[in-house]
């Protein structure tokens, strides 16, 4: 094991109705015993429990200090805006703070990006680049692969050989649109060039119909940053 690769954290297959119910705990509009009860009925042994609670827990019930406001809107969307995808939701808190799962989607975004599907060894052997050869690499991504099934992005053929993507969720929701783009942003690092906002692969389940430079521009945690008369990047406000 290479003991300066990145760390997994996203280690669980989450279905989506796990994720929603931890979203509307931290709404206010379900408890934990509305959670316990989903992962109880889907037979999880106490060690599978606890893990699975650990990454939702992350996901929404306890996030890191820097992404509890980040959180916090993406809450404020779902309470005001109900018809919002839930999946989307989640799928942006999933690349903010994970970086693993935001690698898997960013691959088979980019991998399938011109036919549509892609094989699973090649982004196995890509995440392996990344993350190296170690016990749980292709384990662990397989996890997300199947999460991102269960979200609606994907759906796996040929025994879990092919990946093939799913029609686009359009977002039409100026805040939601901005929120995702956060999300990129912050799995990214750095600013992003305003042309890439609309084919990012990290969020190719997901069409931003929105006019993005507008939307960044009237948004209060991004900033529309210019280098030269031609290159503009949307960047984090600080």
């Amino acid at each position: 094991m290479n003991s300066s690769a990145p760390k997994i954290g996203f280690d669980r297959f989450i279905q989506l109705d796990w994720a929603a119910a931890a979203l509307n705990i931290r709404a206010g509009v379900a408890g934990l015993d509305d959670l316990n009860a989903l992962l109880d009925a889907a037979e999880l042994g106490v060690e599978a429990k606890k893990k699975t609670r650990t990454v939702l827990n992350r996901l929404w019930l306890e996030p890191r200090a820097e992404l509890v406001d980040y959180a916090d809107r993406g809450v404020a969307i779902h309470r005001t805006q109900p018809d919002i995808p839930v999946a989307a939701l989640c799928w942006g808190m999933s690349v903010a703070t994970y970086p693993f799962f935001g690698k898997v989607a960013e691959l088979v975004g980019r991998l399938s990006a011109i036919q549509g599907d892609c094989a699973s060894v090649e982004v196995h052997r890509r995440m392996s680049e990344t993350y190296g050869e170690r016990e749980g690499t292709r384990r662990m991504t397989n996890m997300v692969i199947q999460s991102q099934t269960s979200w609606g992005a994907v759906e796996r053929v040929k025994k879990g050989k092919r990946i093939i993507r799913l029609p686009q969720t359009s977002i039409d929701n100026d805040a939601l649109a901005a929120w995702l783009t956060e999300a990129a942003v912050r799995y990214a690092g750095k600013p992003l060039a305003v042309p890439s906002l609309q084919s990012l692969p990290v969020l190719f389940p997901f069409s931003l119909n929105r006019p993005l430079p507008y939307v960044v521009s009237n948004n209060s945690n991004l900033e529309l940053i210019s280098e030269g008369p031609s290159n503009q990047f949307v960047a984090l406000r600080i």
